[in-house]
């Protein structure tokens, strides 16, 4: 990569696009609703259940002009949602403008771990106990999506889940790769914890992306 592109890069104008694509939500609050996926590689998270791990070295995707990127976007939908890899990696605000200035509704799939940019019409937290978040996202968290592959994730949940705002809605999913394990677990916690909800990657159950 050039200084200049690199530069670019650093300033949000372009970004390390891994792929783009229209689908429905699998996830959440919003599951089920028609959306454009901008998924954006670099992580230095490192859950070792990710399910992109080649999300996580940006130099594996190429550096994308925003203009494009948002451009394509207006193309599909009008419900954006940008995710990784951890796109906060990142200056998120010059693309947010753009999709803005379209006139479409953004939203962002992050772990928190790095400063909030852009501007967002729902911010899905997804707290991660080997990076926390920063502590000026929880305020601004539309939804708290944890990751349960084992018990002492529910622990964490009741952690994270004190730091948000009232208004939060609160999630427990089950890591795909443990679900039959830990639904039984999650159910419960539910049915004794009601503020909580049960997320589900129905996405994987439909087989699409």
């Amino acid at each position: 990569m050039t200084d200049e592109i690199q530069k670019e890069v650093d300033k949000g104008l372009k970004l390390p696009l891994m792929e783009e694509f229209y689908t429905i939500q699998g996830e959440g609050f919003h599951k089920g609703t028609a959306a454009y996926f901008i998924r954006v590689g670099g992580c230095d998270v490192g859950c070792h259940w990710c399910d992109v791990k080649e999300s996580w070295n940006p130099a594996l995707h190429p550096p994308t002009d925003i203009s494009a990127i948002a451009d394509n976007a207006a193309k599909h939908s009008k419900t954006i949602v940008v995710t990784g890899g951890e796109p906060l990696t990142w200056d998120m605000g010059p693309l947010t403008k753009l999709l803005k200035e379209h006139g479409l509704s953004t939203h962002i799939e992050t772990s928190g771990a790095y400063k909030l940019t852009g501007s967002w019409d729902w911010i899905c937290l997804s707290p991660k106990k080997i990076k926390l978040p920063q502590n000026e996202i929880y305020p601004r968290a539309n939804e708290l999506k944890v990751i349960v592959y084992n018990r002492d994730d529910l622990r964490f949940a009741e952690e994270q889940a004190a730091q948000v705002s009232h208004d939060c809605i609160l999630y427990l999913q089950p890591e795909w790769s443990k679900r039959d394990r830990v639904m039984p677990m999650i159910v419960d916690y539910v049915m004794s914890n009601p503020k909580w909800k049960v997320s589900l990657q129905t996405h994987k159950y439909l087989n699409i992306p």
